[in-house]
Protein backbone atom coordinates (compact mmCIF):
# COMPACT_ATOMS: atom_id res chain seq x y z
CA UNK A 1 0.00 0.00 0.00
CA UNK A 2 0.88 3.62 -0.57
CA UNK A 3 1.35 5.59 2.75
CA UNK A 4 0.99 8.96 0.77
CA UNK A 5 -2.43 8.09 -0.98
CA UNK A 6 -5.30 9.25 1.04
CA UNK A 7 -9.46 8.13 -0.48
CA UNK A 8 -11.75 10.45 -0.14
CA UNK A 9 -15.19 11.30 -1.85
CA UNK A 10 -15.17 13.06 -5.04
CA UNK A 11 -16.33 16.43 -5.20
CA UNK A 12 -17.86 18.49 -8.30
CA UNK A 13 -14.49 20.49 -8.90
CA UNK A 14 -13.07 17.37 -9.14
CA UNK A 15 -14.99 15.90 -12.74
CA UNK A 16 -12.38 17.20 -14.85
CA UNK A 17 -9.47 15.31 -13.13
CA UNK A 18 -11.79 12.46 -13.03
CA UNK A 19 -12.39 12.58 -16.79
CA UNK A 20 -8.51 12.78 -17.64
CA UNK A 21 -8.01 9.73 -15.30
CA UNK A 22 -10.06 7.77 -16.95
CA UNK A 23 -8.50 8.56 -20.04
CA UNK A 24 -4.82 8.10 -18.68
CA UNK A 25 -5.83 4.91 -17.35
CA UNK A 26 -6.99 3.50 -20.61
CA UNK A 27 -10.35 2.57 -19.36
CA UNK A 28 -12.98 1.17 -22.01
CA UNK A 29 -15.06 4.53 -22.46
CA UNK A 30 -18.47 4.66 -21.83
CA UNK A 31 -21.70 6.98 -22.76
CA UNK A 32 -22.06 8.62 -19.40
CA UNK A 33 -18.60 9.20 -19.69
CA UNK A 34 -19.44 13.21 -19.39
CA UNK A 35 -19.35 15.88 -16.90
CA UNK A 36 -23.11 15.86 -16.53
CA UNK A 37 -23.66 12.46 -15.76
CA UNK A 38 -21.29 12.19 -13.15
CA UNK A 39 -23.03 15.78 -11.48
CA UNK A 40 -26.13 13.55 -11.70
CA UNK A 41 -24.47 10.62 -10.01
CA UNK A 42 -22.61 13.23 -7.38
CA UNK A 43 -26.23 14.51 -6.45
CA UNK A 44 -27.18 10.86 -5.71
CA UNK A 45 -24.13 8.52 -4.00
CA UNK A 46 -21.72 11.43 -3.98
CA UNK A 47 -20.33 9.59 -0.52
CA UNK A 48 -20.08 6.57 -2.82
CA UNK A 49 -17.83 7.84 -5.19
CA UNK A 50 -14.37 7.50 -3.73
CA UNK A 51 -11.13 8.68 -5.07
CA UNK A 52 -7.68 7.84 -4.44
CA UNK A 53 -5.26 11.23 -4.00
CA UNK A 54 -1.69 12.08 -4.16
CA UNK A 55 -1.26 15.21 -2.93
CA UNK A 56 -3.44 17.36 -5.04
CA UNK A 57 -3.27 14.70 -8.05
CA UNK A 58 -5.87 12.39 -8.86
CA UNK A 59 -4.65 8.76 -9.62
CA UNK A 60 -7.42 6.52 -8.73
CA UNK A 61 -11.38 6.66 -8.83
CA UNK A 62 -14.33 3.95 -8.03
CA UNK A 63 -17.83 4.66 -8.23
CA UNK A 64 -20.26 3.16 -5.86
CA UNK A 65 -23.93 2.81 -5.93
CA UNK A 66 -26.93 2.30 -3.47
CA UNK A 67 -30.42 1.28 -4.43
CA UNK A 68 -31.99 0.38 -1.05
CA UNK A 69 -31.19 -3.39 -1.92
CA UNK A 70 -28.13 -4.27 -3.62
CA UNK A 71 -24.68 -2.15 -3.95
CA UNK A 72 -22.83 -1.75 -7.27
CA UNK A 73 -19.48 -1.02 -8.28
CA UNK A 74 -18.11 0.86 -11.64
CA UNK A 75 -15.46 2.64 -13.50
CA UNK A 76 -12.76 1.24 -11.06
CA UNK A 77 -9.66 3.16 -12.68
CA UNK A 78 -5.59 3.72 -11.45
CA UNK A 79 -3.59 5.59 -13.37
CA UNK A 80 -0.73 3.90 -14.96
CA UNK A 81 2.26 5.13 -12.55
CA UNK A 82 0.61 3.95 -9.49
CA UNK A 83 -0.53 0.95 -10.21
CA UNK A 84 0.28 -2.52 -8.41
CA UNK A 85 0.40 -0.60 -5.13
CA UNK A 86 -2.57 -1.73 -3.65
CA UNK A 87 -4.72 1.48 -4.62
CA UNK A 88 -7.50 -0.61 -6.59
CA UNK A 89 -7.52 -2.81 -3.47
CA UNK A 90 -7.97 0.29 -0.89
CA UNK A 91 -10.80 1.96 -3.27
CA UNK A 92 -12.33 -1.58 -3.10
CA UNK A 93 -12.34 -1.69 0.65
CA UNK A 94 -13.37 1.51 1.34
CA UNK A 95 -16.53 1.68 -0.83
CA UNK A 96 -17.28 -1.65 0.41
CA UNK A 97 -17.68 -0.39 4.09
CA UNK A 98 -19.81 2.34 3.25
CA UNK A 99 -22.23 0.20 1.65
CA UNK A 100 -22.03 -2.03 4.53
CA UNK A 101 -22.92 1.03 6.81
CA UNK A 102 -25.91 1.90 4.16
CA UNK A 103 -27.18 -2.01 5.11
CA UNK A 104 -25.77 -3.39 1.77
CA UNK A 105 -25.45 -7.24 2.24
CA UNK A 106 -24.80 -7.85 -1.47
CA UNK A 107 -22.57 -5.87 -3.94
CA UNK A 108 -22.25 -6.10 -7.77
CA UNK A 109 -19.06 -5.22 -9.62
CA UNK A 110 -19.53 -3.98 -13.36
CA UNK A 111 -16.33 -4.98 -15.25
CA UNK A 112 -15.77 -4.91 -19.14
CA UNK A 113 -14.31 -7.87 -19.06
CA UNK A 114 -11.84 -6.96 -22.25
CA UNK A 115 -10.57 -4.41 -20.07
CA UNK A 116 -6.64 -5.66 -19.55
CA UNK A 117 -6.68 -6.68 -15.75
CA UNK A 118 -9.96 -6.62 -15.04
CA UNK A 119 -11.31 -9.84 -14.53
CA UNK A 120 -7.72 -10.67 -12.70
CA UNK A 121 -8.57 -7.89 -10.15
CA UNK A 122 -11.78 -8.37 -9.06
CA UNK A 123 -11.15 -11.83 -8.80
CA UNK A 124 -8.64 -11.46 -6.71
CA UNK A 125 -10.53 -9.12 -4.73
CA UNK A 126 -12.74 -12.01 -3.91
CA UNK A 127 -15.68 -11.01 -6.48
CA UNK A 128 -16.60 -13.65 -8.94
CA UNK A 129 -18.15 -13.79 -11.82
CA UNK A 130 -22.22 -14.45 -11.79
CA UNK A 131 -22.73 -17.35 -14.36
CA UNK A 132 -26.89 -17.08 -13.47
CA UNK A 133 -27.42 -13.91 -14.44
CA UNK A 134 -26.77 -11.63 -17.95
CA UNK A 135 -26.86 -8.14 -18.43
CA UNK A 136 -29.67 -6.63 -20.72
CA UNK A 137 -28.49 -3.12 -21.16
CA UNK A 138 -30.26 0.33 -23.11
CA UNK A 139 -28.65 3.20 -24.10
CA UNK A 140 -31.35 6.03 -23.81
Amino acid sequence: MTADITIRPCRFEDIPAVLKLWIDADTVPGPTDHAAAIERRLQRDGELFVLAVDGARIVGSLMGGWNGWRGDMARLAVHPDYRRRGIARQLIAEVETRLRDLGCSRITSLVFINEPGAPELWSNAGYKPDSEIGRYYRDL
